[in-house]
């Protein structure tokens, strides 16, 4: 009989909480018992793990005692604070927040992407940045085949990525400005809730996600950057692939779009080959029809676990060199589904 195992998901009643609830729900892991886990201010709430009604917790160290797994997204410092205490008591954790991704002992890990990094965990596995994430799921296949050296990417990225709270701030601020009411005056979250300024997201676009930093990068972008070559080449400072980007927040509720200019090493490599080779990689979807104006959408993408390629062209200004545009749902593949998938991964692997 295989083993079942004792579940536990921190930060369940968030909006990344509350899918990987589900996503559990769906997934292979053979499920002995879930325990739901968060701050003072949501225990009592009640929520449903397939047919079991289950009441939310408040976390303490002793919240783990007996958990083999636990899966996180409670933010940053909680994870610190709570995750090593969940190892000492001998759980596996795959967190969803950036507390542990650039630690060298901690596995950043896509399964599709680099899942024999699993292997190396110390009993804490990172998911990347939801940015992140769909942007390697497109360039993996390419890189294997016909090598990388370059990557420029602009991000078009959902409120979503900023919480639940996020996308009622947006829905607040369009009505307002449908009403001719001043949207300022709800702008409490975006571009990022730890700064000075804050700024509406309706019919407005924030070049800044995360804080900005000295260098003149957002940390978004020094994510995406550090992220793509550790997950890649098991190296967060490579140059083996020169990496920059622009992120942007833009007012759209769920799933990111990235603009992504890419060049390869092998120059004999067409369009098509790349398209062949996105559409033959698991977890994506090739949506690439410009004679029936096919491409990925984000709303279309929402609720889906896959990774949604298109407009697939070659720069004909710079050989070997290409555009895509990729589309995921971010609170799914670029957060919940991730996390999840990570867990079979560990159980498929025998890791846990």
């Amino acid at each position: 009989m295989s083993k079942e195992y004792n579940v536990a998901i921190l930060g369940a009643t968030g909006a990344v909480g509350r899918r990987m609830i589900d996503q559990l729900a769906k997934s292979t892991i053979p499920v002995k018992s879930v325990k739901l886990l968060a701050s003072s201010r949501s225990a009592g709430t009640h929520l449903k793990f397939r047919n079991q009604d289950l009441v939310v917790e408040e976390t303490t160290p002793d919240s783990f005692n007996g958990i083999d797994l636990v899966l996180s997204s409670a933010g940053g410092s909680v994870s610190k604070k709570f995750l090593p205490e969940a190892v000492k008591r001998g759980a596996v954790c795959v967190d969803n927040t950036s507390a542990f991704r650039m630690d060298e002992d901690v596995p950043l890990v896509v399964p599709e992407v680099n899942p024999e990094a699993l292997k190396n965990h110390h009993g804490i596995i990172a998911n990347p940045n939801c940015s992140t994430i769909q942007m390697v799921m497109a360039l993996e296949p390419v890189r294997r085949m016909f090598g990388l050296k370059q990557i420029i990417v602009s991000t078009y990225q959902a409120a979503s990525g900023a919480g639940q709270a996020a996308i009622d701030e947006l829905k607040k601020e369009s009505q307002d400005y449908l009403d001719g009411k001043n949207m300022q005056e709800d702008a409490h979250i975006l571009p990022t809730k730890g700064d000075k300024k804050h700024y509406p997201l309706a019919f407005n676009l924030l070049p800044q996600i995360d804080v900005l930093e000295d260098s003149g990068y957002s940390h978004e972008e020094w994510k995406m950057i550090h992220e793509t070559k550790k997950i890649m080449l098991n190296d967060m400072n490579s140059k083996d692939i020169k990496v920059t980007a622009t992120c942007v927040r833009v007012p759209v509720p769920i799933a990111h779009g990235e603009s992504v200019y890419f060049t390869v090493e092998d120059e004999s490599a067409t369009a098509q080959d790349i398209m062949d080779v996105i559409a033959d990689f698991p977890g994506d979807v090739l949506q690439d029809d410009i004679k029936n104006q096919i491409y990925p959408q984000p709303i279309n993408a929402e609720g889906s676990r896959d990774t949604f390629v298109g407009r697939i062209r070659p720069d004909y200004e710079n050989k070997g060199a290409f555009n895509m545009w990729v589309v995921s749902d971010n609170l799914l593949k670029g957060a919940a589904w991730n996390t999840v998938e990570n867990a079979e991964y560990l159980v498929k692997m025998g890791l846990i």
